[in-house]
Order: C-alpha cells, then sequence, then structure tokens
C-alpha cells in the first residue's frame, strides 16, 4: 500500500526511539484541506484502530485509516534534508495536481 524509503525509516525510527512515551508507529492520513483539495498529516500512533491497514517496514510500523486508504494506495513516502528544507515528500501516484508544497493534493 505504502513504500517507505530507507531515508524514512531511519528518521522514524529515530523518532520513535526518543519518544517521551512508547509508541507503536507512526499515524498517516489524508484529511480535506490544504491549498489543493486535501492534505497529508503524519504522526506518533501509539496504538492501531479498527479498519486500519499496517504497513511494516525494517521494524516501523504505519498505520493507515479507512478512508485514506484509497488516497494513499501505492504512494512512496521519503525524507529529505536540504539546505531549506528538511521532512516528508509524499510521491502519490493517486494526486492529480499537487501544492507547491508538496503536502496537500487532490
Amino acid at each position: 500500500m505504502i513504500t517507505l524509503t530507507e531515508n524514512t525509516v531511519a528518521v522514524m525510527k529515530a523518532v520513535l526511539f526518543r519518544a517521551n512515551e512508547p509508541m507503536e508507529g507512526f499515524r498517516i492520513m489524508v484529511q480535506a484541506g490544504g491549498c489543493a483539495g486535501f492534505k497529508y498529516l503524519i504522526g506518533l500512533e501509539s496504538f492501531s484502530r479498527e479498519g486500519d491497514a499496517i504497513i511494516e517496514a525494517d521494524g516501523v510500523k504505519v498505520f493507515v485509516d479507512v478512508d485514506s486508504q484509497p488516497h494513499v494506495h501505492g504512494m512512496t513516502v521519503d525524507f529529505i534534508t536540504g539546505s531549506e528544507f528538511a521532512g516528508f515528500i509524499f510521491d502519490n501516484p493517486n494526486a492529480r495536481e499537487k501544492c507547491a508544497c508538496g503536502k496537500s493534493f487532490s
């Protein structure tokens, strides 16, 4: 369903290790909003929920709720660092258009 690059897995492992309380993994969601219609949300998650798809890569779990699953099917998540930007990049084959920041799509 979702592919995580090696950079993404490494960053996620580091964040999970530094979390103040034990976390099970990350949640990736799609919600209405952003400048292009939908936006991605990503954050720490302490448990899976009913209907979640669970993607596991090298010991890192990512949870995707039922409503978000069709929007992210086939997506690759990368983490890049540069002189002006560091963050997650979503390469989503389901997105017809995306905004300049890459965080929202339609």
